[in-house]
């Protein structure tokens, strides 16, 4: 048996997430996970609410609460969102937990002894209107490589340049919005990634297979300008892991914190151990997943992420998990989104533009959402949500191909010889040319499926949908039925054998429907291995139930109220 391990991009704590963020890298590693183990691997799959940093406490205060009674309440929050939408992780962790307190600071205390970390007095900016410094993230202005305004202290999203706070023109707070800054000394702790950048170049280079998006980015960290940097991973705040070399103290960094991008990759580790804890394993549990001494050696390790996460994950978590020196696993495979955009503009968290996944779920089920998102997901290029192309992608796809098969071909066989299968003669060349197109079809799904190809496999399973709609338009059992009932009944049984082989396909994608069919059909969901097999799986006399509607079509009404009500956060 294969064993997968599957990590997502961890959401951040400060508000709900939107369908960007969503698609970014939730949603399909989702679909990835239910595709594994549909085909029998081992999974685990990972996730987290990142909670540390200054947005954390910023929205904390913005809400009147303790950030750590926020950022529990929120976790909660966050956590039925992702049930909402069938999001199905093996465990949905914390970054504020204490085995991710441990193991940062384990971390750090193993690349101190390795030499791999330095202590830099360095100049910070201090905002004098919010009476604090403030972390590089909190300052804006205008990046010095392309002009951006919007560019933060640490990154330009425009360019995605690395930055220092230094860096930017006419910095102002992003709090306050003041530009009464000033700069202040004060003592860090860098990790010192750039010895680590021929040998992190040389492991990219072994990765071969990775999308172009992946590697491109992390080559452009790697040799643009200077080359790789080392980077801070400590900061003045108060909420965080604090700064300890294992358990030692760490003296000068009292009252300091680690930077929440050293923390958050370690809490993949430190969720797979919660995991472990919550449902009463060992450590050996979730360390065959994390070391190659202790038998990962043979896991498969793949992440997912938007392209504003690449370079941490491509350079500065492999470099703590190098510079380390210890046995842990390494990520096999990268695999990440560009964005998705909203109706003309942009998705975003902090000017509450889009939809977002508690709204979401107020409009409609989650199949909707995640069909339409995995047939639209940012692989290539930048896609973009609009409320047209959604009615389309539900009406056309689910309601018309999908939904309208197995309400015809049920109520048919209800009307006609009850709610069991009937029994009819044998396949003729008709079904068996339907089960060579599927069969063809099911190895290219199957083939972009194991590439993580989502909008290739989402062409593939339609086009394994509409198979089964033109044999049922052409096999035409309702005419039939009035000259040859045995024929027809050839037909309805050949149709009704399609229902859990969709059943068993959709499911990585569409998960509720999946269930619906296989529950009418009074079948267990289970991989196919041979079409042909498949399509005889349900005998003569096999009782079934006639599903209510699957999917409801959006009509333009609809669309255009629901285009209405989110027109205001497009502004």
């Amino acid at each position: 048996m294969s064993r997968t391990l599957i990590t997502s991009a961890l959401p951040y704590i400060n508000g709900i997430k939107h369908l960007g963020n969503l698609v970014g890298s939730q949603l399909p590693s989702d679909v990835y996970a239910r595709y594994c183990r549909a085909i029998g691997h081992e999974v685990m799959y990972i996730c987290a609410t990142d909670e540390h940093g200054t947005p954390a406490e910023l929205a904390a205060a913005k809400a009147g609460k303790d950030v750590a009674d926020f950022c529990a309440e929120m976790h909660d929050v966050q956590a039925e969102l992702a049930r909402g939408f069938r999001l199905s992780f093996d465990h949905y962790g914390r970054s504020s937990s204490q085995r991710n307190h441990t193991l940062t600071q384990h971390f750090a205390g193993r690349l101190a002894d390795a030499g791999m970390i330095e202590e830099v007095s360095e100049k910070q900016v201090y905002s004098n209107a919010d009476g604090r410094y403030l972390p590089d993230r909190y300052i804006e202005g205008e990046c010095p490589n392309c002009g951006y305004d919007g560019a933060r202290g640490d990154q330009c999203e425009n360019c995605t340049k690395q930055l220092e706070p230094t860096d930017l023109i006419n910095p102002r707070s992003a709090i306050s919005g003041s530009t009464d800054l000033e700069v202040r000394e004060t003592k860090h702790l860098y990790l010192r990634q750039s010895k680590l950048r021929d040998k992190l170049d040389a492991w990219i280079d072994t990765k071969s297979d990775w999308p172009v998006l992946t590697t491109s980015i992390a080559k452009k960290w790697l040799h643009d300008g200077d080359g790789l940097q080392d980077r801070g991973i400590t900061r003045d705040l108060d909420w965080g892991v604090p700064v300890k070399r294992g358990d030692a103290e760490w003296g000068g960094m009292e009252g300091k914190v680690f930077y929440v991008w050293f923390d958050a990759p370690i809490e993949y580790i430190a969720a797979t151990a919660e995991w472990a804890d919550a449902n009463g394993k060992t450590d050996a549990d979730w360390e065959r997943w994390w070391r190659t001494d202790k038998g990962a050696d043979d896991v498969n390790y793949v992440q997912f992420m938007g392209k504003d996460n690449v370079p941490f994950h491509t350079l500065s978590f492999p470099a703590t998990i190098m510079g380390s020196g210890e046995p842990w696993k390494l990520v096999d495979y990268i695999k990440s989104f560009n964005y998705l955009n909203y109706d003309g503009g942009q998705f975003s968290t902090s000017k509450g533009r889009g939809v977002f996944m508690n709204e979401a779920l107020d409009i409609l089920p989650s199949d909707y959402w995640r069909w339409w998102l995995m047939t639209h997901v940012p692989e290539g290029s930048d896609s973009e949500f609009t409320w047209d192309s959604f009615q389309q992608g539900v009406n056309k796809d689910l309601a018309d191909v999908l939904g309208n098969f197995v309400s015809r071909i049920t109520k048919f066989c209800r009307a006609k010889f009850g709610e069991e299968v009937p029994a009819g003669g044998e396949y003729g060349a008709a079904e068996l040319d339907v089960i060579a197109t599927i069969t063809a079809r099911l190895k290219s799904y199957e083939t972009n499926m194991a590439a993580m190809e989502m909008r290739k496999a989402t062409g593939d399973l339609r086009a394994i949908w509409v198979a089964g709609n033109e044999y049922l338009q052409s096999a035409a059992p309702w005419t039939v039925f009035k000259e040859n009932p045995d024929a027809a009944a050839t037909s309805v049984r050949f149709a009704l054998n399609l229902i859990p082989l969709y059943a068993a396909l959709s499911e990585p994608f569409i998960p509720d429907a999946a269930k619906t069919m296989a529950d009418a059909m009074n079948v267990d969901i289970a991989w196919p291995t041979d079409v042909s097999v498949a399509l005889n799986a349900l005998p003569a006399g096999h009782a079934f139930n006639v599903p209510d509607v699957m999917f409801a079509k959006i009509s333009d009404d609809q669309r255009d109220e629901m285009q209405a009500r989110f027109a205001g956060q497009n502004a």
